[in-house]
Order: C-alpha cells, then structure tokens, then sequence
C-alpha cells in the first residue's frame, strides 16, 4: 500500500485489508514522503500484521516497488489507501491461484464508487483465457491494480513497476505477465474503488489516456512477434483507436482541453476515418475559436464538431 497524504482515508484503507479473512498477511504501507497525519495515523494502528516503511517523496510505482522488496509472501497484491476489499477478496483470489498452478494471477470484479448519481455498478469482467485474449488485454487495461493477486516471483520477472510512469504503471506490468502466462477469473465483486474530491491519477483524462497508449507502443516494440501475429490493421485499432475513443468520451463530456490533447495524439498517428478528422481537426484552432465553433454549430442545431 503506497501512502502519500492520505490522512483523511487511510485508515479505512488499512482496515479493509486488515480484516480480510485469510490470517496469514502482512500488510506493508510504504510512507511515501506524506507531509500530513498519515505517518502519525499509522502508528496508532496496534497489529503485528503491519509493518511501516518510510521513504522520500518518490512516487507510487517507487513506494510499490520498495514493498515488493520487502515482501515475504509468495503472493502480493496492491491496495491503494483510498480503496477497499471486501472481506474475503484475498482469500478468495488466493484459492484461485492454488486451484490453477499455471497462473501467474487471479483478479476478481470491481466497483467504483462515490460518483455522483450513483453511477457504475457492480462489474465482473470476462474470462480472458481464450484465442482473444492478447487482442482483449491490448484494448485496454482488464483490471484495476487492486482487483488482482499476482505470484511475486513473477513480477520481479517482469521487472516491477516502470517508476518513470505515474499511470498506466499497472497496466505495463500486467501485460508483460498475463500476455505470457494464464489468469484465473473470480467472477465476484471483491474490490472498490472509492471516488474523493482529493488528487486522484484518473482525474488527469489526458495524461491517463496518453499514458496507456505509450505502454502498448512500447509493449508491441519489446514484442514484435505478437504485432506481426495480430497484423497492421488490428494493431492500429488496439492502439489508436482506444486513444479515439477516450477523446470522443472527453469531447461529448464537455472536457475540451482533455479531448483535444487526445485528438491531437490521434491525428499525429494519422488515424480514423474521415468523420473522425471532422471532429478532431477543430483541435488544432485555438482554443477560444474551437469554443466559438461548438458554440455557433449548437445554437444552429447543427452536428457539432
């Protein structure tokens, strides 16, 4: 568990991992470099389970790679403060690891909460063993970081967290493992991912999106065997076209400054279809005149582009 100024969540965090059902844990926070209550909040939680790393300022894959270091367990599985488990999520991902020796990890469903209107329910993602199953894991990521139990020995294989990315750090490492090894499905909702009004990776829509298509580039660049398996057309759809249509759902949403940074990657890879480019061609204008333009095409009823 990375912490970084997470005095107003931490503890719920700490308590949902302390409480799972499986006894044989540990729990490893690594401080990284907080400046508010966390430190002080962690040392008032009285049990042996926990063990206490401080460190500078370093960033989360550093703070996770430090607690993959420290890690006694054949196992490890990565829980920011700010989400949760229910409490038998480790227990439960673990029997799928023993029930299938030939996995390297087993993930569960998920859901987000806090969102405003009570959005996103419950999600049990697919069993992604299968003859799709590296195209599937190319579209985008197949789990949150904290819906998965990986074998230790594997991640140290795959070389942990790249601590040069601040997203898309998780997605890296379980490309590099899933798209060599198998992964057992728990179908149950086991993890939640809380929503705050505090900094969250996800809230940045554009360095995430930007973020993620770096990491299948550089991915298919380490694997060139698995882009001339999938051919030209298909890689060009996993990995430009997840980035189109992370831009559509800024640009509908209304976020401009996300969705033209996006565009913008899109079109610097020449891709889409020539009604795309109507859409993302405004995003080289000034902001102000793109504004003006979506604007004028609104009051007139028209198709905004």
């Amino acid at each position: 568990m990375p912490c970084f100024n997470a005095a107003a969540h931490i503890l719920r965090g700490v308590s949902s991992a302390l409480a799972q059902t499986i006894a044989d844990i540990e729990l490893i926070v690594v401080n990284d470099g907080s400046t508010d209550e966390s430190l002080q909040i962690l040392k008032t939680i009285k049990d042996s389970r926990l063990k206490i790393i401080n460190q500078p300022n370093r960033g989360v894959s550093a703070a996770r790679n430090r607690g993959i270091e420290k890690a006694r367990g054949d196992c490890i599985a990565f829980l920011d403060t700010d989400d949760t488990w229910r409490s038998t999520c480790l227990e439960k991902l673990y029997s799928a690891l023993k029930s299938c020796p030939t996995a390297a990890l087993s993930y569960c469903g998920w859901q987000n909460l806090g969102l405003p209107g009570g959005k996103w329910k419950p999600y049990i993602p697919p069993d992604y063993e299968g003859p799709a199953k590296l195209e599937t894991l190319l579209w985008t990521c197949p789990w949150p970081i904290h819906a998965v139990l990986t074998r230790r020995g594997l991640i140290l294989e795959a070389g942990g967290f790249d601590e040069s990315l601040s997203n898309a750090e998780d997605y890296q490492l379980w490309l590099r493992i899933a798209s060599r090894y198998e992964v057992a499905r728990v179908p149950e909702v086991l993890a939640f991912y809380h929503f705050h009004e505090g900094p969250q990776a996800t809230k940045n829509k554009a360095k995430a999106a930007r973020d993620n298509w770096l990491v299948k580039k550089e991915f298919l660049r380490t694997y060139p065997e698995l882009a001339d398996h999938l051919g030209r057309t298909r890689i060009r759809r996993l990995i430009h076209g997840m980035l189109l249509k992370r831009g559509y759902e800024c640009y509908w949403a209304r976020d401009l400054d996300s969705a033209r940074r996006i565009f913008r990657l899109v079109m610097s890879a020449g891709y889409g279809k020539l009604n795309d480019w109507k859409y993302m061609l405004p995003a080289l204008l000034p902001l102000s005149l793109h504004k003006n333009l979506i604007c004028s095409l609104e009051r007139k009823g028209q198709t905004v582009p």
